[in-house]
């Protein structure tokens, strides 16, 4: 059963949990009910109020639902005491993200990653979890001070797994900044792929590089970073392409936090290629929380060329007039988008030469032109106001 609070502070929210099924569909889990509720703030012990809670326990004992799923974070003993109300268990938005990221990890750096952010997250979920075991007296016999309970022992191991999973990581850190550091001694433009999830970024990856990373219609379908080599014919040059993570709304900080490593990829590239689901009426909230995690990565100062996939799902009369237009950001930059179909292939020409163009003036810029510098980034948008976008946007 999937649940969602109003808080109407929200702007985003999700009356219809529609991606909260579809991260419970990613888990291996099936939706049979869905409730949501208006509150001005959490209940301190059951989220919902005891109200709602009851209402919620009748529908899990008419659907027999194996469990509850909240679309937001809750604290360990709300969890705690809605697992005794409901009598099922009970998962919030993190945890069901933890799940399917530890399912899907495949590299030794993303099993890591993710060993660390579910480690950091129980670390908070071990609150009376051992009430019924009583503390154990030290010494010998029945003298001596007391000695530790299970929850600090568990505590304990889980602190100093931590600091392991976090040394190793950081060993993986410092070989990925020897690598990058390697492609900066070649001169290599670096380009990554950043958008939300689902977005069609690996298929793209694909398109582009005839790669065969995994893709699916799912979300999280890739976790690990592929990067491979994109010859440019128009620039006369190979690029890095670097296909990574997708965001998601609400994306636990810890999971930012662990995989820095990978992240670390966006922050360091010459160019970010912003991967937006065209035909996604969610699109602007979609692209306004990847530009969040995108600062909060310290990779809000790379330039962003938009590209807007999945064309081919569009309606006629949402077509755009041109492949190739410029628009403005929130901060006042203008910024190139290109409309893409890495399904059918359309508007990947357009892509390449966007891709090329900016390139050559990144060459430009650090004063190694090459014989075909005499192409500008501006040339594929032609003589467009930015402030009139020539694609109809859609509510």
């Amino acid at each position: 059963m999937l649940v969602g609070v109003d808080f109407g502070n929200d702007a985003g929210f999700d009356s219809e949990l529609a991606e909260l099924a579809l991260l419970a569909a990613s888990a291996g889990d099936l939706a049979v009910a869905r409730v949501t509720a208006k509150r001005r703030s959490p209940d301190p012990a059951l989220f919902v109020g005891s109200g709602k809670a009851d209402e919620i326990k009748a529908l899990v004992a008419e659907t027999g639902a194996h469990g509850v799923i909240f679309d937001q974070a809750l604290s360990p003993a709300q969890q705690r005491n809605l697992e005794r109300h409901l009598g099922v268990p009970v998962a919030d938005r993190t945890s069901l993200i933890l799940d399917i990221f530890a399912n899907r990890a495949q590299s030794h750096e993303g099993k890591l990653q993710v060993e660390l952010a579910r480690l950091q997250y129980v670390a908070t979920r071990l609150v009376k979890r051992w009430s019924h075991l009583e503390r154990q007296r030290g010494g010998i016999g029945n003298r001596g001070g007391p000695g530790e309970a299970q929850i600090e022992l568990d505590r304990r191991m889980i602190g100093d797994r931590i600091k392991s999973v976090k040394a190793r990581l950081e060993k993986v850190k410092r070989q990925r900044g020897t690598q990058r550091k390697a492609r900066e001694r070649r001169g290599t433009f670096r380009v990554s792929l950043v958008g939300y999830t689902n977005a069609g970024k690996s298929t793209l990856f694909n398109a582009l590089v005839k790669a065969r990373s995994y893709t699916a219609d799912q979300l999280f379908a890739t976790l690990d970073t592929t990067t491979r080599a994109l010859w440019l014919e128009q620039a006369g040059c190979a690029v890095s392409l670097s296909d990574t993570v997708g965001f998601i709304r609400a994306l636990p900080h810890k999971l930012v936090e662990a995989f820095e490593a990978t992240l670390q990829e966006a922050a360091d590239a010459d160019l970010l290629l912003h991967v937006i689901d065209a035909a996604n009426p969610m699109r602007a909230e979609q692209q306004a929380e990847v530009d969040r995690v995108l600062e909060e990565i310290g990779a809000a100062g790379v330039p962003q060329l938009l590209v807007y996939n999945k064309s081919d799902l569009l309606e006629d009369s949402q077509q755009p007039r041109e492949l190739v237009d410029w628009t403005l950001a929130p901060a006042g930059q203008r910024r190139c988008r290109v409309f893409v179909s890495a399904h059918s292939g359309s508007g990947l020409d357009a892509l390449r030469q966007a891709i090329a163009e900016a390139a050559i003036q990144a060459r430009l810029i650090a004063g190694n032109p090459t014989p075909s510098d005499d192409v500008r980034f501006a040339s594929t948008a032609g003589d467009h106001d930015p402030t009139v976008p020539d694609w109809h946007e859609h509510a």
